[in-house]
């Protein structure tokens, strides 16, 4: 879960229909297209402290996902599988066929969904705390989890992203808790990780509580054209820790795959 969502109010957003639900974004800069999604009980408001400067290379795609934020979720389910078919179909009414992308927790979960089904379409991405599965300690906290014993920034993260206030919450908790008995969602083997063609960094914290290094060491491993950034002493999502240079690394990482 991402803990950084800053008050700030856009005026810039839109929100287009997607099947049975409104998705919300914001766009901000021009040139190749740059996609950004947020963790899980996020918003595009995690992305605010990066995107001045991302902001200067890119067309920056920001991305409310289904239930999270202005997004609506009429069927009240949350998968990184849907959520993956979302963003696609939002891409497509842009008129986006290729791009690069960075996901934070969820919205990297979200980017292996995307560069597994339409591999030509991503030609960099960078994953953040991301995983292939849900390992026992993260299911044990999904199981617990609930609005009470969130760490207080976290708290803060939800509700000001929860745009339609506590029932939203209640919600977005409610499937957080279903991801521990969910073994289909996000089940990636190194198989169907080595048809990935996009160029990609991996990125996490070696303190991760819920997923452990292991994992995206197996991912890196996995994915044909990868580079491995293990953050010392990160928890999960550390790149805003003012320590870890992020933005300048991530911009040299996806500056070099398109030969800036």
């Amino acid at each position: 879960m991402t803990t950084y969502a800053p008050t700030q109010t856009s005026t810039i957003g839109k929100s287009v229909q997607i099947n049975n639900m409104e998705m919300y974004y914001e766009e901000y800069g021009a040139g190749k297209p740059l996609l950004l999604l947020h963790g899980f009980g996020g918003c595009v408001q995690n992305w605010y402290p990066f995107i001045g400067t991302l902001a200067e290379h890119y067309r920056l795609i920001l991305v409310d996902l289904r239930g999270h934020g202005h997004s609506t979720n009429p069927d009240n389910k949350f998968t990184h599988r849907q959520a993956a078919i979302d963003v696609f179909l939002l891409l497509d009414k842009l008129g986006v066929d290729r791009f690069s992308a960075m996901g934070l927790s969820t919205g990297g979960m979200t980017l292996l969904h995307m560069a597994t089904s339409q591999a030509r379409r991503i030609d960099v991405m960078v994953l953040i705390s991301a995983t292939t599965h849900f390992p026992e300690q993260a299911r044990i906290i999904m199981r617990r989890s609930s609005f009470g014993t969130m760490p207080q920034p976290v708290r803060d993260m939800y509700r000001e992203c929860a745009k339609r206030g506590d029932e939203q919450i209640r919600q977005l908790i409610t499937q957080f808790n279903a991801f521990h008995e969910d073994y289909d969602d996000m089940n990636f083997t190194p198989q169907s990780l080595s048809g990935i063609t996009a160029r990609t960094l991996i990125v996490h914290g070696d303190r991760d509580a819920f997923f452990p290094v292991e994992i995206p060491v197996n991912i890196y491993r996995s994915i044909p054209d990868a580079a491995l950034w293990i953050i010392p002493g990160g928890d999960h999502v550390p790149v805003y820790d003012s320590a870890v240079p992020f933005t300048s690394t991530a911009l040299r990482f996806l500056d070099g795959a398109n030969g800036k």
